[in-house]
């Protein structure tokens, strides 16, 4: 098949979206399947075009298995949301063109959310193209940005969800990574439309081959003066999804435990405020992304890692992070709404400790338990190892993602 890829961010850029869908092309590729790839130039760990990168407005590879097609992200302040709206506008216009101009017919035309209106950009490629449109949403926007009250207008919301309901309803499949998710996309889609568009649960890969449990003492502890501490970290972006601020307080409450750190390993709109906060702390390390080939590295110097989720995203959103931290064989203390797929997910793999989220008293409980008693909080990192060794595989999620555009 000849597949149009609408994506905003691909390898080398070090987004967790960007890294799933380049492991889903490289197996698609060596499936025998043609692609285009139009994307962003690198953008994410700066959250400004890479330097390396810097210069041109777009930029074209031709690969074994097709061509990238790399234009700019116009990347704006997150916080500023008619700034990143307009923004978006630009990244969304422009690959349109591109995408387009792709010198073959797609048989499909596969577009990752968020952004959302890139599910609309994908759609109207399709049909210009006579091809079936799969939308595959990450995060379910706009819920995300009104959980987070970052949109509060209802003008705006009432018009980001008109976009969200014409792109599920119109497209040939929406796919998403949990039940959570489709339950959400059903009834936006509503019962009158279900016939129309078909919602598939297709979960993210964890690449049990690429991670596995590594020795926590290494080159990572000793650039970080790490070596022989009790580590508990979050990684990832530093986001106002994230209640990394879950941390700071932890931090403060347990100073008295001179062997234990806390590291925040990434960046984003939130790591400004979060340094302010923990300025006078001495147990709190901030540590930039790492390149993608120190991932195994960084998982495996913490002795538990932490997911926090603000009240209300986890019925939106499922990290990717955690099934990384699974496969590292490390420990999870997650703080999520009760009843959704990270909580299950941690339950039926006895990998650690879930939380309500927001709770900061609930949280260093929690943590308190988990530090007191080493040998079971070792034992449940072990125990997500073995969970997700019977996994989806990089491989197993490609084949899911062909077997669905043959079908259409």
């Amino acid at each position: 098949m000849r597949i149009l890829v609408l994506c905003p961010h691909y390898a080398p850029d070090v987004a967790p979206t960007g890294t799933e869908m380049t492991a889903i092309v490289n197996e698609l590729a060596a499936q025998g399947h043609q692609l285009h790839i139009v994307t962003a130039l690198p953008w994410y760990r700066l959250h400004d075009v890479e330097p390396a990168w810097r210069g041109r407005p777009w930029r074209t590879e031709r690969t074994p298995w097709g061509r990238i097609t790399r234009v700019h992200p116009f990347p704006t302040d997150k916080s500023n949301l008619r700034a990143r709206a307009l923004g978006f506008a630009g990244f969304i216009g422009l690959s349109s063109v591109f995408a387009l101009c792709s010198r073959h017919r797609p048989h499909v035309v596969f577009a990752m959310s968020p952004p959302l209106p890139i599910g609309v950009a994908g759609l109207a490629v399709a049909r210009l193209r006579r091809a079936p449109f799969v939308f595959n949403v990450q995060d379910v926007f706009p819920d995300v940005a009104v959980e987070l009250g970052l949109l509060t207008d209802r003008r705006v919301i009432r018009a980001a969800s008109a976009i969200e309901r014409f792109a599920y309803r119109r497209a040939d499949a929406v796919t998403v990574l949990s039940d959570d998710l489709r339950d959400n996309v059903l009834a936006k889609i509503g019962p009158q439309k279900r016939r129309r568009t078909r919602v598939a649960v297709i979960p993210n890969f964890v690449d049990t081959v690429a991670i596995t449990p590594h020795p926590r003492e290494n080159a990572y502890r000793r650039e970080h003066d790490l070596v022989a501490k009790t580590v508990v970290m979050y990684a990832g972006n530093v986001g106002l999804s994230q209640s990394i601020g879950l941390l700071v307080d932890a931090a403060r409450t347990l100073q008295g435990r001179t062997d234990l750190v806390f590291v925040i390993n990434g960046g984003g709109a939130a790591r400004p405020a979060l340094e302010a906060a923990a300025a006078d702390l001495a147990n709190v390390r901030f540590v930039d992304y790492q390149p993608l080939d120190r991932l195994p590295d960084v998982l495996a110097a913490a002795d538990i890692h932490v997911v926090p989720l603000k009240t209300g995203l986890a019925k939106a959103s499922v990290p990717s992070k955690l099934y990384a931290i699974l496969a590292a064989g490390r420990p999870v203390l997650a703080s999520v709404d009760p009843g959704t797929e990270v909580e299950r997910t941690i339950a039926a793999a006895g990998a650690g400790r879930t939380v309500g989220p927001d709770d900061p008293s609930a949280f260093v409980a929690a943590l308190v338990d988990m530090l007191d008693d080493p040998e079971r909080t070792s034992a449940q990192g072990l125990a997500g190892r073995h969970f997700v060794e019977s996994w989806v595989s990089p491989a197993a999620v490609a084949t899911a993602y062909a077997d669905l555009f043959a079908e259409l």
